[in-house]
């Protein structure tokens, strides 16, 4: 009779232990499948943290220009960046903040020709008030890279409200010499949480008369000649060990010495640490449970081939050769695998979901949204797919446990005697 089909004939005689056997690989099967689910889900995470959290690397030198800082900018280490060019208007038509508190010297002195502190900037997402969440947007949005061509503002809240500004309005601004003026539309609108100084300060450094524009319009703003020199630039990166290679592309951009380089990854760790973590536990689940489910079955194929000496002396007695009754046992154990497989990615499919959230759980939402608004779910929670991919390696390992369970045992039997067993069972 073939083995194989030897091997379903004893399958469908041996219910009970067929059933026990099949629990346990279930329940194998299902630890391995959460294991690999758990460490897709967490480097699905882990990159979309990367991407959305990343390491702020700020970068000062004096006389940078933004022609050095957008070349920087296009390093392939950067996924973000932003240069902040800080320049001073002058008021046409808008009517600037000042302060409540009396001028000292009890006089009132020269208004401020330039009462305005406006920041051309790339991305206003990489500004550290907005990055952390201290600043927000309270109305339109903020400036992003594709605003670069245009004349727009984010302006402050106070200063929208004493002009009685709104989203989509125009606002009008001179430059510092007051010889380039420039309409500017109004795209959104901020608070900053910083309080008005209870002592006289020029109006330029009070809080609500900053304005941030593109690049380009701030550049015709300073000096109407499209120059200036940037304050800071702010690189995002992915990880910090990026970090080493970002610097010596500064190196080679700005020189040796001379320029400041500071790494901010403090969000990265309090984030995308814990998420690694998660998945190098979920790599050992899967060893350790591999390790086990072969120990395991190992030991009860090996009880059962001592149950079964007396069929396996007949056997051998009626002339079948060893390699086959080895490959009977392994037929038995690899068919009670496979529907294991199939049960326990019906189990991922219903509660993997869960067991992600519990374990990974859904992350803080982070404020450094793109274009300086917040980011509802900047780095969303974990999703747990079960795909074809998986299923295949968690098959390709219950078969693997399978198939040493049943051979290493199995060299047992090729040093048994028809006679010595059929003797032993009179």
């Amino acid at each position: 009779m073939n083995f194989v089909k030897r091997a379903g004939m004893s399958l469908g005689a041996r219910k009970s232990k067929t059933a026990a056997l099949l629990a346990i690989f279930v329940v194998l099967c299902t630890l391995l499948l959460g294991g690999f689910l758990l460490q897709a889900a967490a480097a699905r995470q882990e990159a979309d943290a990367q991407r959305v959290i990343g390491v702020d690397v700020t970068v000062r030198q004096k006389g940078l220009t933004p022609a050095l800082a957008d070349e920087l900018g296009a390093s392939d280490v950067v996924n973000r960046y932003n240069p902040r060019l800080p320049v001073r208007a002058a008021a046409r038509g808008l009517a600037p903040l000042t302060s409540d508190a009396p001028q000292p010297g009890g006089e009132a002195g020269e208004p401020d020709q330039a009462p305005f502190a406006v920041n051309g900037v790339r991305d206003a997402g990489l500004l550290l008030p907005f990055s952390y969440g201290s600043t927000k947007i309270t109305a339109g949005r903020g400036i992003g890279p594709e605003d670069a061509d245009r004349d727009i503002a984010l302006i402050e809240r106070r200063l929208a409200d004493r002009n009685h500004l709104a989203v989509g309005d125009i606002v009008r601004v001179l430059s510092a010499d007051g010889a380039h003026p420039m309409p500017l539309k109004v795209v959104g609108i901020f608070q900053d949480p910083t309080q008005d100084p209870s002592s006289w300060t020029p109006p330029h450094e009070l809080p609500g008369n900053t304005l941030y524009v593109p690049m380009a319009t701030a550049q015709q703003l300073g000096t109407g000649t499209g120059t200036g020199t940037v304050g800071e630039a702010v690189y995002r990166i992915g990880s910090p060990d990026r970090a080493e290679r970002l610097h010596a592309e500064a190196e080679r951009v700005l020189g040796e010495s001379g320029f400041d380089f500071r790494v901010n990854d403090k969000a990265y760790q309090d984030q995308v640490r814990p998420i690694q973590q998660v998945g190098v536990f979920a790599g050992l689940i899967v060893q350790v449970i591999a390790l086990a489910g072969a120990l395991i079955l190992g030991l009860i194929v090996t009880l059962q081939i001592r149950e079964r000496r007396t069929e396996l002396g007949v056997l051998l007695a009626m002339g079948e050769r060893k390699w086959k009754l080895i490959g009977q046992h392994a037929v038995e154990v690899a068919a009670v695998a496979l529907p294991a497989v199939a049960v326990a990615a019906l189990a991922g499919q219903l509660a993997g979901q869960s067991a992600g959230d519990a374990l990974l759980g859904p992350q803080d939402d982070t404020p450094s949204a793109q274009h300086g608004a917040p980011d509802p779910g900047a780095v969303a929670g974990p999703t747990v797919r079960v795909e074809p991919g998986t299923v295949v390696r968690v098959a390709g390992i219950g078969l693997g446990i399978s198939l040493v369970s049943t051979v290493v045992p199995g060299i047992g039997i090729l040093r048994l005697h028809p006679r010595s067993i059929l003797t032993d069972s009179e």
